[in-house]
């Protein structure tokens, strides 16, 4: 949630887990969604993939390696996948909207319709690698049949996707107004500054501060795809 990054958006560097299989024995992620934000992978480091699931194109798996680039729109339920020592940065719209309420895991509809056991299940990360890792258990269980839905029954796999992201947007319908300021303050003001820019020519821009932040500044966090190293704290070095 840095403030001041190029274009409002946000930067985070993200080490999927790989201390243990989950219940499938996939080195994994949690599967979840983003309901606002587009979001993009550049592989740094090992290999890995990002398995992708849309009612139009359905489920698919691309593999990433240090070098590779994948952008997926919002709406689509995405899981990391480590085969070796998977590292990416994980590029996201929107002044890091994702931390704010916009991503939400993937625990099957039963959990969807009890607000406290979703709310149980997503706060187990509190306890530490281990209830992180519990959590990742418990979206791939649930996961597990979905992708057992896509083999058995088309509709019934579509159907539910839809069924996840409408629950997901009616959780967020009564936070546009703070969901619009992030907007606003972010990329929506870094465009205005360069349509600004534009208007002054051929008189030049006033030069703007040179800034560095360092990835993990502020601590490791466990996200939901792996440790996450988010980029913070942006320093000025004018001086």
């Amino acid at each position: 949630m840095t403030d001041g990054l190029i274009g409002g958006i946000g930067i985070t560097h993200l080490k999927v887990y790989d201390q243990r299989p989950g219940p499938d024995g996939v080195k994994a992620g949690c599967a979840h969604i983003h309901a606002l934000c587009d979001e993009a992978y550049l592989g740094v480091k090992g290999s890995g993939a990002v398995e992708l699931h849309d009612p139009e194109l359905g489920f698919r798996t691309v593999p990433i390696e240090p070098g590779t680039y994948v952008q997926f729109p919002p709406g689509t339920l995405h899981r990391s996948v480590c085969y070796e020592d998977f590292e990416v940065v994980a590029v996201m719209g929107n002044s890091g909207l994702p931390e704010r309420g916009d991503a939400r895991i993937y625990f099957g509809p039963e959990v969807d319709a009890d607000a406290q056991e979703f709310e149980r299940l997503k706060g187990l990360a509190a306890d530490g690698l281990d209830g992180a890792l519990a959590r990742r258990d418990a979206s791939t269980e649930a996961y597990g049949r979905l992708l057992a839905s896509w083999q058995s029954d088309r509709e019934a796999y579509r159907a539910e996707l839809r069924r996840f992201f409408d629950c997901h947007c009616a959780t967020l319908a009564d936070r546009r107004a703070e969901l619009e300021a992030v907007v606003r303050n972010g990329p929506l003001a870094g465009a205005q500054e360069s349509l600004a820019r534009i208007q002054m020519l051929p008189a030049q821009a006033a030069r703007g501060s040179i800034l560095r932040a360092e990835a993990g500044s502020d601590g490791v966090k466990l996200g939901m795809c792996g440790l996450l190293r988010q980029v913070s704290q942006l320093s000025d070095l004018a001086g």
